[in-house]
């Protein structure tokens, strides 16, 4: 998938292990991440992009933004993309999606919502009834972007730290 944007065109991919040290850097440029990422150790990063790689029911993507007359840009944006398959629903598979970032400097440009209905797309195509996610109660803008883009709040989640 590709688009216009300011400062050339958006382009969306599979991740490379290339692009990690960029998509820790997506995940840690806000409050939340900056307390529980770091791009000092990428160990941990490269074990869990070989088991997402590895699995087609998972699907890590990158965007980037090419300049004008340049085959290759930065990484500017990502998204993880799990497929769950499910007994409720009548054995309805559902799709997840999650560490959705775009560069600060990037976003209100309809980046994310590119993504997201990209996202949204290959759902539809693999057969899932479903998207879900979950968005931290204090990403109140968040919240507004997912709303706008057709999501409802129906559910509360909960998490446990292990």
């Amino acid at each position: 998938m590709t688009s216009d944007v300011d400062g050339g065109t958006f382009r969306l991919r599979h991740a490379s292990p290339a692009d990690l040290p960029a998509i820790v850097g997506l995940l840690a440029d806000d409050s939340l991440g900056a307390a529980r990422e770091s791009g000092e150790d990428l160990a941990p990063y490269e074990k869990a992009f070989k088991a997402i790689d590895a699995d087609p029911s998972h699907l890590l993507a990158v965007g980037e933004l090419v300049p004008a007359s340049v085959d290759s840009g930065s990484v500017v944006a990502t998204f993880q993309l799990t497929f769950l398959p499910g007994i409720s629903r009548r054995g309805s598979w559902r799709s997840q999606i999650e560490g959705v970032r775009v560069a600060g400097s990037l976003r209100g440009q309809g980046i994310g919502n590119l993504m997201v209905q990209w996202a949204i797309d290959e759902s539809r195509r693999r057969g899932c009834t479903l998207m879900q996610l979950t968005t931290h109660k204090t990403r109140t803008d968040a919240h507004r972007f997912y709303e706008r883009l057709g999501f409802d709040a129906s559910h509360e989640g909960m998490k446990l730290l292990l």
